[in-house]
């Protein structure tokens, strides 16, 4: 039998203008912009760990929440890329929403408290033009990082430099995007393409299995994403090992690390049992103590991505021993 269906036909969508945003490209911090760093023992291992992944040719991936974008941190991830340190970066459906607006129009994310009580919230028409990136990506055969990082190139955005897409498309570094159908605003336009969007996630998946295939001496990071990353890294390593086995291979040495505001004490090597509630927190059992059982090694490191990432990428300058820029 089949049951009535909403008809989007019926929303009213609004020009990007309309909306008031909360974060701005010109407010976020430059390379240049001093800091005081974390004090972190951990974030050094992390940082000697991952320029060991690049003198083997291993893996490094991180994979990251949106709020690692809408924070102002995409300068930190992109130049993370162009030093080699980061091999593949990974995020979920919101991901390139806020990235397309920052290298579009400078500003990102709105109020959802202010326009969800108006029906507003995720009605912007422009944005809703990421759907048409999926649309192309499925009929020329690529992924869905790959087809918005090829938008925005084209497309010449005046913020492009500032995006981790379009720097990704740019020097070849697999930025993939991992979508849960109903998860972000551009499921809710008329233009939205199920099909094509799945298609183009799942290919972004595969891309992510291929790299994950190369984990052994390598390093997976996880910033901020409680759901998409422990998950996502969970089967495509089953599926890497799966295969690993049968070529007579490993993938057990390589080194994972949390970052989060979840205050972890005690052993993060051991998982806490069912009755306490932290059982359920995925990035917990599955980065930190599952998928490292067999010979890894894993780090939390509990503070704002600001903080974090601005100080894993001071770590790895100043211990890298080629000449920096």
């Amino acid at each position: 039998m089949p049951y009535p269906m909403f008809d989007v036909s019926r929303l009213h969508i609004e020009p990007f203008a309309n909306r008031e945003n909360l974060h701005r490209l010109d407010e976020m911090p430059g390379l240049d912009e001093p800091f005081e760093p974390m004090a972190s023992p951990d974030l050094c291992a992390i940082a000697r760990d991952i320029l060991r992944a690049r003198e083997r040719g291993a893996t490094v991936l991180l994979s990251m929440g949106a709020h690692v974008v809408k924070s102002g941190l995409c300068r930190f991830v992109i130049d993370l890329m162009r030093r080699g340190y980061v091999t593949h970066v990974a995020t979920n459906g919101a991901g390139p929403i806020h990235d397309f607006e920052l290298s579009r129009f400078g500003v990102t994310s709105e109020s959802v408290p202010f326009y969800i009580k108006q029906g507003r919230f995720g009605m912007w028409r422009e944005t809703a033009e990421l759907n048409e990136a999926a649309v192309e990506g499925a009929r020329d055969g690529i992924g869905l990082g790959e087809a918005i990082g090829r938008m925005i190139e084209r497309e010449q955005y005046p913020n492009r430099e500032d995006s981790i897409f379009a720097m990704g498309y740019r020097l070849g570094v697999p930025v993939t995007v991992h979508v849960g159908i109903g998860y972000d605003i551009l499921h809710e336009h008329p233009n939205f393409d199920a099909a094509a969007t799945g298609l183009t996630s799942y290919r972004d998946f595969l891309i992510y299995a291929h790299s994950i295939e190369r984990l052994e001496g390598g390093v997976f990071l996880n910033f901020g994403s409680a759901v998409m990353g422990p998950e996502v890294y969970l089967k495509a390593l089953s599926m890497a090992r799966n295969v690993a086995r049968q070529e007579g291979r490993t993938i057990a040495d390589f080194t994972t690390a949390v970052f989060d505001l979840l205050p972890i004490t005690g052993d993060y090597h051991e998982e806490p049992p069912k009755s306490d509630a932290r059982y359920y927190y995925r990035p917990w059992k599955t980065i930190l103590v599952r998928t490292v059982a067999d010979g890894g090694r894993s780090y939390y490191v509990q503070g704002d991505h600001r903080d974090t990432i601005r100080t894993l990428w001071l770590r790895l300058k100043q211990n890298d021993p080629r000449p920096s820029d």
